[in-house]
Formats: C-alpha cells, sequence, structure tokens
C-alpha cells in the first residue's frame, strides 16, 4: 500500500489546533510538507514545532489569516502556491454556534457560508493550477455526521455542513478527470474544543451537568467513548496518500457507529 506523501505539499486548515492539528501531524509523518493555516500566529507557531519531520528535506510553514476575511485569505493562498504549489488540501472550519434553525438570525447563515462555502472556494480556486499541473490532487473536508442525520440543536451548521457536502460531492465529478480526488469526513463526538462547546451549550440549555450531557451522547456510540482527534485524522491522511486515488466523492463517517443510516 502506497502511503508515502514524500514531496506533497499540504495545506491545512484549522490547523493550529484539534483535529486540523492531528491531521497535519499524521501528513508530516507520510512525508509531506506541511502548512497549516489558522486565524492566531501564536498558537500556529506553538503548532508548527509539533509537526515531525520524516526526512530532511521537509520544509513546514504558517499562514495566518482570518478565513472569514477572503481577499486576505486568496492573497496569502496565492503567494503559498506560487512557491509550492498545493497538492493535498484538508478543509477544516470551526462549526457555527449552536441553536435552533427557525430562531437564529439570517445574519447567522451568512456569517457561517462565508466561513465554510466562500472560504473552501476561495482556497480552492488558488491552489487548483497546482494540482492540475501535477495530475495529483487530495481535497478533503472535515465537516459532520449531520450530512446524513442532523444533529439537535445545530441548526445553522446542519444547514451549511450539508453545502458543504455538496460542493465536494461536485467536484469530485468535475475533477476526478484531472486527478483529484475530494471526500469528506464526518468525525463523530470527538474530544476537541467543538465537543466542549457541545457539552456547555446542552448544559446551560437543559440546566443538566455537562457529565450528565456526556453520558447520555455516549450511549448513542457503540464503541462506548469519544474520539481521540487522531483517530479522525487517520482517515483524512489515507484519503490523501497514492493508495486512495479510486475513493472519490464519499462521506466517511468516523463516529464509533453512531450514525444509524448507511
Amino acid at each position: 500500500m502506497n502511503l508515502d506523501l514524500t514531496g506533497k505539499h499540504a495545506l491545512v486548515c484549522g490547523g493550529s489546533q484539534g483535529i486540523g492539528l492531528a491531521a497535519a501531524i499524521e501528513l508530516a509523518q507520510l512525508g509531506a510538507d506541511v502548512t497549516l493555516l489558522a486565524r492566531s500566529p501564536g498558537p500556529l507557531e506553538a503548532a508548527l514545532a509539533t509537526l515531525p519531520r520524516a526526512n530532511a528535506k521537509q520544509q513546514h510553514a504558517t499562514i495566518a489569516v482570518d478565513m472569514s476575511d477572503h481577499a486576505a485569505l486568496r492573497a496569502n493562498v496565492e503567494a503559498l502556491a506560487a512557491a509550492r504549489p498545493v497538492h493535498i488540501l484538508v478543509n477544516n472550519t470551526g462549526g457555527p454556534p449552536g441553536g435552533p434553525a427557525h430562531t437564529a438570525e439570517t445574519d447567522a447563515f451568512v456569517a457561517a457560508f462565508n466561513q465554510h462555502i466562500v472560504a473552501a472556494q476561495t482556497v480552492l480556486k488558488a491552489i487548483l493550477p497546482g494540482m492540475q499541473g501535477a495530475k495529483y490532487g487530495r481535497i478533503v473536508s472535515v465537516i459532520s455526521t449531520s450530512v446524513k442525520e442532523p444533529i439537535r440543536n445545530l441548526g445553522v451548521s446542519n444547514t451549511i455542513r450539508g453545502a458543504m457536502a455538496s460542493w465536494a460531492k461536485t467536484l469530485a465529478t468535475e475533477l476526478g478527470p484531472f486527478g483529484i480526488t475530494v471526500n469528506n469526513v464526518l468525525p463523530g463526538y470527538t474530544k476537541t474544543a467543538r465537543l466542549d462547546q457541545i457539552l456547555a451549550d446542552r448544559s446551560k440549555a437543559t440546566g443538566k451537568s455537562e457529565d450528565e450531557i456526556a453520558k447520555t451522547m455516549l450511549a448513542t456510540v457503540p464503541v462506548g467513548r469519544f474520539a481521540e482527534a487522531a483517530e479522525i485524522a487517520n482517515v483524512i491522511a489515507f484519503l490523501a496518500t497514492p493508495a486512495a486515488g479510486y475513493v472519490n466523492g464519499i462521506n466517511v463517517p468516523v463516529d464509533g457507529g453512531r450514525t444509524q443510516s448507511l
């Protein structure tokens, strides 16, 4: 099985923590040069220091930019791609705040659309020529199991994640002839800052303790535990490798069996 990413350049969005950082570490271990993209320079530099080097030629870097600032995002990623073509893109952006869809302000949907769909399209336009030139591209979007089953009290997130899934499926058809695959990874309950936010929000909404909320959530997971970020990252990294070259246009739940649909 060819898992070697030596000579490949990966851009990992949301790469300063959580699933993004875990994915960056896995990609680096497989030999890829990794550029971490996130909003805050301090956490980015700390994350950069944790990236392994599988060979002496690996070059890791960072880009500090807000995904919602599309002009700055485009300029930074275009400059990166001009210097070193990007072969692997990990789309990974924090989810919108919780709450029902019917009470959400329209501005919340617009903000989420801009942060996810528009930002992803902005990055894609900047890196696509390099992928086409190399005849190798891997685009992996980290979204949510809500693509298969909407999650209660995450109305805006459910809506936008579904749009991201359709965006990716459309691209998979369009870009496959260029040697570029486009897939989605759907994390289940994973020990990250996002899970902490969900626990806090549900505790506030119900008056129950976070421990009670966590036990209720885990009761729906056949393996009986929350995922480690590295377990999601393993799947992301595999989809980025030559071994996954015929895997295209799919949603991969990594959720311990929680999702009931096929």
